[in-house]
């Protein structure tokens, strides 16, 4: 994994368990890898993956289970979906529009990208 410097490494770390979740690549119940081997495998110290989990665990998204390891949150993705909805309502979308607006598009506009995108999709089922 190569880091940003747009963020902080155990930011980077949690997203990308987070993405993995999301994407149905961990499953509720997973186990995720020990704070040790991620942290050989990322190359980062130790206290830099307990904080991703940590800040994990307090997001409701792991679980820890003491001498047995950090596991997937039963409703961590549901959880997920909704704060990234929320996100991305608040966030991106406003930016959408405005630059929509600088293009002058027009709903029909977005209309037929949607059913692009909706048609490729089918295509790669």
């Amino acid at each position: 994994m190569e880091f940003s410097d747009g963020k902080t490494i155990f930011i980077q770390i949690r997203d990308r368990l987070v993405d993995q979740i999301l994407t149905g690549k961990l499953l509720p119940g997973d186990k995720i890898p020990s704070v040790r081997e991620l942290a050989v495998d990322l190359e980062v110290n130790r206290n830099t993956v307990m904080r991703s989990y940590a800040l994990m665990e307090n997001e409701g998204i792991v679980d820890n289970k003491r001498g047995i390891g950090f596991f997937v949150s039963d409703h961590a993705r549901e959880r997920l979906i909704q704060d990234e909805k929320k996100l991305f309502l608040q966030e991106e979308l406003p930016k959408l529009v405005h630059q929509a607006k600088v293009l002058k598009m027009v709903p029909a506009d977005f209309k037929m990208l949607l059913d692009q995108l909706n048609e490729n999709q089918n295509e790669n089922k």
